[in-house]
């Protein structure tokens, strides 16, 4: 019986360890480049230093994601409440022109990012994507706010947008 109980207390602490979510990205998320609109190469470094002093909503989604597509007039509808806000979409589509038809098939508004390699890159083994839509927040100091939602009408990010 005690050696249950202190494979559950182990266990347990384990579990609990894993649980804090990073408030700043890592150097190696930072470094990760992606695809502008026009072809050209950034890093997340760059895209966030844009944007330096504003919140951010990072919206991972793909023209092929059903829910992400489902998501679309909740992210629209945070758009025309949160005016003052940034609005990021990372594409994970699995090429180019299908992410350009896409944004324009269902009129994402925004600036928009395409993920050459998807999930095998820095930024996506930081933020451990499992499903997309994938939401994040950014304060105006930078920080991570909010690093693992998936609806866009999420309590958490909402109450992140008003502050």
């Amino acid at each position: 019986m005690r050696r249950i109980s202190y494979i559950l207390v182990l266990l347990l602490s384990v579990l609990s360890c894993n649980t804090k979510n990073p408030n700043a990205f890592s150097e190696a998320a930072l470094n990760d480049t992606f695809t502008t609109l026009d072809g050209n190469q950034i890093t997340l470094k760059n895209i966030l230093e844009k944007h330096k002093g504003k919140t951010i909503v990072i919206d991972i989604w793909a023209s092929w994601c059903g829910d992400c597509i489902k998501g679309m007039p909740k992210v629209k509808a945070l758009q025309n409440q949160f005016k003052d806000v940034t609005f990021l979409f990372f594409s994970l589509d699995r090429a180019e022109d299908a992410w350009k038809r896409g944004i324009k098939k269902y009129d994402v508004q925004g600036e928009h990012y395409f993920m050459q390699n998807a999930k095998k890159c820095d930024f996506a083994d930081f933020v451990n994507i499992s499903w997309i839509p994938r939401y994040m927040v950014i304060n105006k100091a930078g920080e991570i706010v909010v690093f693992d939602v998936i609806k866009a009408n999420d309590i958490k990010l909402i109450e992140a947008l008003k502050n």
